[in-house]
């Protein structure tokens, strides 16, 4: 149930992104200019780094779950424009910086470690008979990636993973990599044969002569389609292939993966490679959280994990000479990069005016044109205000000098998105053409469902494939009493203490398929709680909206200073609100697909009177949860 909190009790004013730019604006107004002439852009300064990159003589640049970002982000209010680079302007610095390696005479190296579709309308906006990603991702083949791998998105749907390995992967010439990830294709016998999506391994030597060997190996996902095949981690590390591919010791082990360094099973690749190899320099550049990560399992190495989105870049750098011939450790650095303009002229010292490659400008052309061709600005209405997931930006109000934040136990706010999409857009969307619409009804999906922020303003294609870009199909048991209906919420999000072990095993099932929110929003809520009011109270007034990053490595790791996100918290799953009617009503439970399985756990447990199956589940609508914020939009934003 959600309870929405009236926006006239709150007295203040919305901290909003430009109310912050007062200060920065005689330090950086000539940015907020000139980005008008290259092409329609946030009309607010952006903070700059506030330190150069430190250069070793072995560098790498590290993306890591883009899906589909590949134009930036394009809103307003903060921390958006602080991620408002797009792929064009991100060839363009992986340019700049290899020219300045050649210069410094070191070896630089761009990784990435998956997720390449779902999340805009770049990657899920294509026409029908289309491939999720098949366009936007001839874009990222023009980037020079040295090694990329296979992440969990690849591989939900078959036709996906199939696209990549026939059009994608032949690109990377050997260096995609799929260390545990097979597909099932017909061989030139016509007879069926599970084969690695991309390479298992590769080696290779850099322009300064070192070898590098990379393996790229993705978690334990339990969600993909059938004919592709995901092996454990602690499987493939016994492989006798895992053993000859590590048995000659190269300079330095570059391993990529679509896999947290924090909390996962990086360490058991690492000590299969270390008992083998106890010296050798090992770089981890792992992703899949969304996070902004960095762990040391011994001092002659470093993982790395650099967020999500296109709103980060990752740096990394080692001194391996220094290495050579001892046991000493490594003196490596560290850095997450903005991924703006702003923050790309600064470390290679350009200009506006001469930051630009014709290479990278014909990238973004080539992307806004994809844009068109989508119909990504096709409007649905104008969004009255921010609708936000976690961040409370517009919950933020100055009470007696002191910042607050709108909290409550899963009492969302008005500012909230899983309010408005779960309360009001889902409802409305599957009214249409619904003949059980007469029938009462309880919604339920999982938090997930939503992936970005609604922003205030136009509402158009793009940003409902953005903040809701999952196919999920509805589905519906009829005939349930409202009494036990109305517990199944409270039950899937762990009401009582008694369904802790439940709900454990709920979110390692959730994990498997690939639903990261969790672990982000712990981070997230963690990063508020030491934020504290009193130092956003200090800081207010000084720096934008960003993140504010505190990992396991020595020295700061944020190329940028930011004022933390503040953050409320949500329950794991989410529900209408309940219909007015006697416990004894008999109501349609209505959910999405995805959550299935676990729904019908809690409600066999709830009741003793039937044991439901999927045999007792219909299709309820025929609408996806994709299209329901841009029919609501049309409806009621117009």
């Amino acid at each position: 149930m959600f309870m929405i909190l009236p926006a006239a009790i709150l007295l203040g004013f919305a901290l909003r992104g430009a109310a912050c730019a007062g200060d920065h604006l005689h330090a950086r107004d000539t940015y907020a200019h000139e980005h008008l002439g290259k092409r329609e852009y946030p009309q607010v300064p952006i903070t700059p780094p506030y330190r150069p990159l430190v250069w070793g003589d072995f560098n790498v640049i590290h993306t890591t779950d883009t899906h589909g970002w590949l134009l930036g982000h394009q809103k307003l209010t903060f921390p958006e424009p602080d991620y408002s680079g797009d792929l064009g302007d991100f060839s363009s610095f992986v340019t700049h910086m290899k020219e300045i390696a050649i210069e410094k005479d070191v070896d630089l190296l761009l990784v990435d470690s998956g997720d390449v579709h779902d999340g805009t309308g770049l990657s899920d906006g294509y026409p029908p008979g289309g491939v999720d990603a098949h366009e936007s991702n001839k874009f990222l083949e023009r980037l020079p990636y040295d090694v990329m791998t296979i992440g969990n998105h690849e591989l939900y749907i078959y036709a996906d993973t199939y696209d990549m390995y026939t059009n994608f992967v032949p690109y990377l010439d050997g260096r995609y990599l799929s260390s545990n990830v097979n597909i099932t294709i017909f061989n030139s016998d016509g007879e069926p044969e599970s084969v690695p999506v991309g390479n298992r391994y590769t080696k290779f030597t850099t322009r300064k002569g070192r070898r590098i060997t990379s393996l790229g190996v993705l978690y334990d996902f339990t969600g993909n389609d059938v004919n592709t095949t995901v092996q454990t981690v602690a499987d493939v590390v016994e492989e006798q292939w895992f053993a000859e591919a590590i048995a000659e010791e190269p300079d330095v082990f570059v391993l990529i993966g679509h896999m947290p360094v924090s909390y996962d099973n990086w360490p058991t690749v690492f000590d299969a490679v270390r008992a083998v190899h106890p010296l050798t320099p090992i770089l981890i550049f792992g992703g899949h959280s969304h996070i902004r990560d960095c762990q040391q399992y011994d001092g002659r190495s470093m993982a790395l994990e650099s967020g999500r989105y296109m709103e980060t870049i990752g740096w990394m750098s080692a001194d391996l000479e220094a290495a050579q011939g001892n046991a000493n450790n490594i003196s490596f650095t560290r850095r997450y990069l903005d991924q703006n303009r702003v923050t790309y002229e600064y470390h290679t010292q350009m200009s506006n005016q001469t930051f630009d490659t014709a290479y990278g400008r014909s990238i973004t052309d080539g992307l806004q044109e994809l844009a068109v061709n989508f119909d990504l600005s096709y409007l649905y209405g104008t969004a009255p205000q921010d609708y936000t997931i976690n961040q409370c930006v517009l919950r933020i109000y100055r009470i007696s000098h002191q910042l607050n934040c709108v909290l409550g136990t899963h009492i969302l706010p008005s500012g909230s998105l899983l309010s408005l999409f779960i309360a009001d857009a889902v409802p409305y969307a599957l009214s249409i053409n619904n003949t059980r619409d007469s029938i009462p009804a309880i919604f339920i999906t999982n938090s997930g469902s939503q992936r970005f922020n609604v922003f205030q303003g136009p509402f158009t294609k793009n940003d409902q494939l953005t903040a809701s870009p999952f196919t999920d199909s509805f589905l519906y048991i009829p005939n349930i009493t409202f009494s036990i209906a109305n517990q199944v919420l409270p039950a899937l999000n762990n009401a009582g203490a008694s369904e802790k072990r439940k709900r454990d095993e709920i979110e390692k099932e959730l994990w498997g398929r690939g639903i990261v929110d969790t672990r982000y929003r712990s981070w997230l809520e963690e990063m508020d709680r030491r934020a504290g009011m009193g130092r956003r109270e200090a800081t207010a007034g000084n720096l934008t909206l960003g993140y504010v990053t505190v990992d396991s490595c020595p020295g700061a790791g944020d190329d940028t200073l930011h004022m933390a996100l503040p953050y409320y918290s949500v329950p794991d799953f989410i529900g209408s609100n309940p219909p007015n009617v006697t416990d004894d009503t008999h109501i349609d439970l209505v959910f999405v697909d995805f959550i299935e399985a676990q729904l019908l756990g809690i409600l066999n447990g709830l009741q003793n009177a039937e044991n439901y199956t999927t045999a007792d589940v219909s299709l309820y609508s025929p609408t996806l949860s994709n299209a329901a914020l841009g029919l609501y939009a049309q409806a009621e934003w117009n």
